[in-house]
């Protein structure tokens, strides 16, 4: 009885080992070919033993370490150790330097690699990882190390921002938007935001909800009274696009700009950033011309002015489009002359004396002409571009479109 037991015993050690060694064969592919690496190599994933015969879940996108351990059966010089993965649509690998080993001691060698960011339409799936270990005369190989790759929880992709290069000042900007839930859980009453900060200007559009997979077939289930219903889910989509306006103020300098769009909800936030160029050949309201000051306004609104002096102040109107000369008489040698708005923000002040002589450099009839001519120009091209943009704008706030 007792030897039965004993072979029992036995037997059942040996399923066990069996098994255990089914799994670690599993984990991974080494075949030993005497050339580098002895038998049995360690290769740990972010800390995890990929030799207990489970897959090792990672992000997509992240970064991962891979530490190889092995021991040498040879002496070499210039090996290298090469860590791969096969992505769908993207391949990456990273090496090591140039090392020597010899034979009969131990090894270490630490990559890290960037997990692909774009899986197929599924919230995870297997990638594989593979080594090499080589230099020009040897080489041994460590395959199919299975890697578990999961979507990031809450993850939104600016797939697309589209909108002009180039914008005139004062005019409205439409940027076109086009937003994917790349993440493993559906998203929530996501919004974009459109911003300039330099100019101090943004706009806010809501997107709605993302699912994570979208589903374009239709489930049929019976209901209590055994008949049949079909319902279709087209609504669930993981993709969104919007346009929003954005408008230039008249006043902003000419030059170079960061145009930034946020998309964001209460799990996550995704930026993006682009430059555009902003054109503006009236950016000062107030122009010097000899002894007089030419306030133009290049805008589609009445604007009023207090243009104060020492002895005095007045109030000048006006019109859009157009512009008004004011004529100023210095009495003293320390003349200052300052233009505020009417909430007593001041626009410019100028200092003129009595005795210095007039700066012609605006004086010529002609010059004023043409300056005058030139903002009738920009004013007319201004309120074309707002006509033109008018109509869309309507749609701004319900306009999205998904597919």
């Amino acid at each position: 009885m007792k030897m039965k037991t004993k072979n029992l015993m036995v037997f059942f050690l040996a399923i066990v080992s069996m098994f255990a060694l089914v799994a670690s064969v599993s984990a991974y592919t080494f075949t030993p070919t005497d050339q580098i690496v002895g038998a049995s190599p360690l290769v740990k994933v972010n800390g995890v033993d990929v030799s207990t015969g489970m897959d090792v879940s990672v992000i997509a996108g992240d970064t991962i370490t891979v530490r190889l351990y092995f021991d040498s059966i040879a002496n070499a010089s210039n090996v290298r150790v090469k860590a791969s993965i096969e992505g769908d649509k993207v391949d990456v690998d990273e090496r090591t330097a140039s090392f020597d080993v010899e034979s009969g001691n131990r090894y270490s060698k630490l990559l890290t690699l960037t997990i692909p960011s774009e899986l197929k339409d599924d919230l995870s799936e297997d990638l594989t990882l593979d080594l090499k270990i080589w230099n020009g005369d040897l080489k041994d190989e460590i395959t199919d190390i299975k890697l578990n790759v999961q979507r990031p929880s809450y993850n939104t992709e600016i797939k697309s921002v589209s909108f002009s290069s180039t914008v005139e000042a004062g005019a409205k900007l439409p940027v076109d938007v086009v937003l994917k839930n790349t993440g493993y859980n559906d998203l929530d009453d996501l919004y974009v935001t459109v911003s300039i900060p330099e100019l101090g200007v943004s706009k806010t559009s809501y997107f709605g909800d993302l699912v994570a997979l979208e589903n374009d077939y239709d489930f049929v289930y019976v209901d209590n009274e055994s008949t049949l219903v079909v319902e279709s889910n087209d609504d669930d989509e993981n993709t969104a696009s919007g346009r929003l306006y954005l408008s230039v103020p008249y006043g902003a300098e000419a030059g170079v700009y960061t145009l930034e769009v946020t998309t964001s909800n209460d799990d996550m936030t995704a930026n993006f950033a682009k430059q555009i160029v902003v054109n503006n050949d009236f950016s000062e309201e107030v122009i010097r011309n000899g002894e007089s000051l030419l306030i133009v306004n290049p805008t589609n609104k009445l604007k009023v002015y207090n243009v104060v002096f020492p002895e005095s102040q007045s109030y000048v109107t006006v019109s859009a489009g157009t512009s008004k000369t004011i004529s100023v008489s210095p009495s003293t040698d320390e003349y200052t002359v300052s233009v505020l708005t009417m909430n007593g923000e001041v626009v410019d002040a100028f200092t003129f004396s009595s005795t210095t002589e007039n700066d012609v450099s605006m004086s010529n009839p002609v010059v004023v002409l043409t300056v005058i001519l030139a903002i009738v120009f920009v004013v007319l091209l201004i309120v074309l571009i707002v006509l033109i943009g008018k109509k869309p704008e309507k749609s701004e706030d319900f306009g999205e479109s998904y597919y």
